[in-house]
């Protein structure tokens, strides 16, 4: 007997979802492989990495998380019933990523300035300034590229995303061995050419998705030639329920990049075993981004069309398939943590990595403790982005992580505890807060929202049941 299909169940999700985990799985493999090439060099040119591209990632991450709404005001246009809207949203998402793009350049005395005033070890701080100052030149790619994706994202064709970050991991692979090392006549340009590598790369990528989306079928389906224009309805809704998301990103990574700088400052060897911790971290939680922006375009959808027992499918599929991915992740950090560690080891004897080598399999195996509640926070979050309740995510994300931050503070430079006793109270600390993102969704105040107007006709759907019951 054939089975019933049901919106908003794995089916639909899968269609969505595996392109994007693709897509940021092969972020995470640009990221990762660069600071491996990088730790060949010496273990200051793999946390300069680190510092500094998480810092020029920093000066962009407001206008990032603003554009990145548009995936659900997009989607909610598709599920409404109005294509012709979809491009109109992209739109005002391009323009703000090219008014952005000169403001992120003005930051960069304002960063030279903390980085000196950071207390990082000298060798670190050259390179840190040196590999951050190329990507800020070239952050205008990044927004523009996140402007496009979002687009597709919100449409559903999630693997032109996909093709399109495979394509710029390709070329910032071939780039960065070729720039970082010297082979085939180019120049050994180290630090700065894993910087311009990955610029490359990114530039390719947005190559991919600007023909894309300018190719005629697309352009006839949904009116982008006749979108080229401002529209102030779309950009203030944009602005508005953006605009949090801007903030929650922005005070998130400012948070997360002052933790960063409070575990360098400790000692050369907290720094590295803390990089070591924090690249296999985001090897499990990049992943799941892409998880989360599947889910905030099909919740976004489901809204539009006002089907909120779809989007609550949609929360229950994203779970099952976030909680299989993260429970392998558990495993590897619990029973593998050294192994893990030692990929980065250098191809020459360094006393800072082989003091810092048994920290990091430490550290790793702790943050096994969290693999699982992290994927309810991003599933459940990226729900209630699509839905439109941006404001409540932001306060409660963000609280969460300046939480975080007078704890690294504290417990390494005032009480002067060891790094794995704050790393350990810290993740304590997350676990615990992190079940008031179920209580805000279970609350249901995310169905009152409306972010576009209502679709004009859409068939019934089935009542709603609450997790676990229910199919998907």
């Amino acid at each position: 007997m054939p089975s019933h299909h049901r919106p908003g169940g794995m089916r639909d999700l899968l269609a969505v979802a595996a392109p994007m985990v693709v897509s940021t799985a092969c972020d995470t493999v640009m990221i990762f492989t660069d600071r491996l090439f990088l730790a060949q060099l010496s273990p200051a040119h793999m946390n300069a990495a680190l510092a500094g591209g998480l810092t020029a990632f920093l000066t962009g991450t407001f206008f990032v998380g603003l554009i990145g709404f548009s995936t659900a005001q997009v989607a909610q246009h598709l599920g409404a019933g109005r294509r012709e809207r979809c491009a109109l949203v992209t739109t005002q998402a391009l323009l703000i990523a090219l008014a952005a793009w000169p403001l992120m350049w003005a930051l960069r005395p304002l960063v030279h300035r903390a980085f000196a005033a950071s207390g990082i070890d000298p060798v670190q701080l050259a390179l840190q300034t040196e590999f951050f100052d190329i990507l800020n030149a070239g952050a205008g790619i990044m927004l523009l590229r996140g402007a496009l994706a979002a687009f597709f994202s919100g449409i559903g064709r999630t693997r032109m995303v996909m093709a399109a970050t495979m394509t710029a991991m390709a070329v910032n692979l071939v780039m960065n061995w070729l720039l970082i090392f010297g082979h085939w006549g180019f120049p050994a340009l180290g630090m700065r050419g894993s910087a311009w590598g990955s610029v490359i790369g990114g530039a390719a990528g947005l190559a991919v998705l600007a023909g894309a989306y300018l190719a005629p079928a697309l352009r006839h389906a949904y009116g982008v030639a006749g979108s080229w224009r401002f529209d102030r309805g779309e950009t203030l809704t944009l602005l508005r329920f953006g605009f949090p998301g801007g903030v929650e990103m922005l005070l998130n990574l400012l948070a997360f990049n002052a933790l960063i700088l409070a575990y360098h400052a400790h000692s050369p060897a907290t720094a590295t075993a803390t990089t070591l911790m924090f690249n296999w971290d985001l090897v499990s939680f990049v992943p799941l981004i892409g998880l989360q922006i599947a889910v905030t375009s099909l919740v976004g959808r489901a809204m539009g069309a006002r089907q909120p027992a779809t989007a609550r499918r949609v929360v229950r599929s994203g779970l099952r398939l976030g909680w299989m991915y993260s429970a392998l992740v558990l495993l590897a950090f619990v029973g593998i943590p050294e192994l893990l560690v030692a990929v980065f080891r250098p191809g020459h004897a360094d006393p800072v990595f082989a003091q810092a080598e048994p920290l990091a399999a430490s550290m790793i195996r702790v943050a096994a403790a969290y693999v699982l509640v992290e994927t309810v926070v991003v599933v459940v979050s990226g729900a209630l982005r699509g839905a439109g309740d941006t404001v409540f995510t932001m306060c409660l994300s963000v609280g969460l992580h300046w939480l975080l931050l007078p704890v690294a503070v504290l417990g390494l430079h005032v009480l002067h505890g060891g790094p794995l006793t704050v790393w350990c109270v810290q993740v304590g600390v997350f676990m615990a807060a992190s079940g008031l993102f179920w209580w805000r969704w279970q609350g249901g105040r995310w169905r009152r929202i409306q972010v576009v107007a209502p679709a004009p006709l859409h068939p019934p759907e089935e009542p709603e049941q609450d997790f676990p019951a229910g199919g998907g």
